[in-house]
């Protein structure tokens, strides 16, 4: 929510730099007070607007923040055939979930069911690989479910507490 009204500062800020510029310039009282207006009707119509595309998932293609991103944790999905595919996905150095869509493509929605059936299956999350980039090789999987974590590491035979210690020592001496 801070970024909201840190972009809606700007635009109220920007917009009140174009209104004192309109009134100080030398123009007629009916032009200045024109401007007083559409200014009035500009700021509340742009936090509107601000607040209507919050519940919108933004095009995976329009995102220019995180270009570069390696991979991104999928938490949900939603495929509409013959239209987008909806994802919520979970990015490092992001504390909330993000909404995104991506235009249908068939392969990518195959891609999806098969690597959340397999997630179910071994318990892991679904990964998306290069979420933002658009020229990703098209024979490499860009969703996959990730690799199971490697098991703990076995505990050394003085750790091991099962191992008697007298034991080495009498086959030794």
């Amino acid at each position: 929510m801070n970024g909201l009204l840190m972009i809606f500062g700007l635009l109220g800020g920007l917009a009140g730099i174009l209104a004192s510029v309109a009134l100080w310039s030398p123009r007629r009282v009916w032009v200045k007070i024109g401007v007083l207006g559409v200014v009035a009707v500009f700021l509340p119509a742009g936090y509107f607007g601000l607040l209507e595309m919050l519940s919108r998932p933004k095009p995976a293609g329009l995102e220019l923040a995180r270009l570069n991103l390696a991979e991104a944790t999928v938490l949900g999905s939603r495929m509409e055939e013959d239209k987008a595919i909806y994802l919520w996905l979970g990015m490092p150095g992001v504390e909330e979930p993000r909404a995104y869509t991506l235009p249908w493509d068939e392969t990518l929605a195959r891609q999806l069911r098969g690597a959340e059936r397999e997630s179910e299956d071994s318990g892991v999350p679904v990964k998306m690989r290069k979420p933002f980039e658009s020229s990703v090789d098209e024979r490499e999987k860009v969703f996959y479910a990730a690799p199971p974590p490697p098991p703990p590491e076995k505990a050394r035979p003085s750790e091991n507490p099962l191992h008697f210690q007298g034991s080495q020592e009498a086959a030794g001496g």
